[in-house]
């Protein structure tokens, strides 16, 4: 259960035999099933997510009842609220699985010790929150300069694993539109690919 954490480690770490042994009493393997929640809005964020295996989402409830869709999480990435876990004070948003998870977990502390015990893991998640940090920019300027025929064409070229495991009322929120505006969209790209 642990090679697909570690051969997700080795992308910006090489970690010794021993510095991986050390890894593992600091994760907690858990399952959940579809529709679960790993966290609800309002409380703590104490633990980040590494799936193993399934899709979750991160989003957050409106005042109108509107979900908005921050974050889909597949097999190999983490999911969470960073703020929440790292400051310890309640979250904005809500992560539910939208297929049965298998994940590995860590607390703050844990992510401490962790970093504590194997130096090298430093790197690995500042490089990890450099990536998601430029993500983020990447998609807010998106959603202000982009049509939503721009914006679906970049989430289908950017993650194709995706498209094809979430419902799409889930892509329309993420992408900022209505269900029948991602229809429309999806028709146009399929008139213009049979030209």
């Amino acid at each position: 259960m642990y090679e697909l954490l570690f051969r997700h480690l080795d992308k910006y770490v090489t970690l010794t035999e021993e510095e991986r042994a050390l890894c593992v009493p600091f994760f907690e393997h858990r399952k959940f099933r579809k529709r679960q929640f790993l966290l609800q809005e309002g409380e703590v964020s104490r633990y980040e997510y590494f799936i193993l295996k399934g899709c979750a989402r991160i989003y957050e409830v409106d005042e109108n009842g509107q979900e908005h869709i921050l974050q889909f999480g597949i097999e190999e990435w983490w999911v969470g609220d960073m703020h929440s876990f790292f400051t310890g004070t309640p979250s904005r948003y809500s992560i539910d699985c939208i297929e049965d998870c298998d994940v590995l977990r860590m607390t703050a502390e844990n992510h401490e010790r962790l970093c504590a015990a194997v130096p090298k893991l430093e790197r690995h998640f500042r490089k990890l929150i450099q990536w998601a940090y430029v993500a983020s920019v990447q998609r807010i300027q998106s959603a202000m300069s982009k049509s939503a025929g721009e914006r679906y064409l970049e989430f289908i070229t950017k993650y194709p694993q995706i498209e094809q495991r979430v419902p799409n009322h889930y892509i329309a929120s993420y992408l900022g539109i209505t269900p029948q505006s991602l229809s429309r969209v999806r028709s146009r790209r399929l008139s213009e690919s049979k030209k």
